[in-house]
């Protein structure tokens, strides 16, 4: 396999597996230390604010990817137009950001708003036509 032969869409898989990371990141910057890594659950539970939102950020960009990956496959293998389906990988990684956003920010209606949104792009890819 060739990197080059990856769709936009199949970079956005990528992408969006690596956001819950980024969530992650936000979360324990400054605050994580050595010692916590011992008990990172632990460490995690004893957040809030801001740190737990990162964090459920995170869980929560992992439980909305297998709908999306799977989208992604499923419209490659039956032939969606690749334009429409890059458009949506990219509106679904763009709602994502927001999300993680809105999340942190503790914008909660917002959110709840950008996460259907996000869940409707990647149901969507799935009715893509060629």
């Amino acid at each position: 396999m060739s990197f080059s032969t990856l769709t936009w869409a199949y970079w956005c898989v990528l992408i969006a597996a690596a956001l819950p990371y980024l969530s992650a990141y936000i979360g324990k910057a400054g605050s994580f230390r050595g010692r916590d890594n011992q008990q990172p659950r632990d460490w995690a539970a004893r957040q809030s604010g801001w740190r737990a939102r990162a964090l459920a950020a995170q869980n929560n960009g992992f439980e909305g990817l297998p709908i999306f990956i799977g989208a992604v496959i499923v419209a490659h293998q039956l032939g969606a137009q690749q334009a429409r389906l890059d458009l949506f990988a990219s509106a679904y990684i763009a709602l994502r950001c927001i999300y993680i956003g809105l999340y942190i920010g503790n914008i909660s209606t917002a959110r709840s708003a950008v996460w259907a949104l996000g869940w409707l792009v990647s149901l969507a890819i799935f009715f893509i036509t060629p």
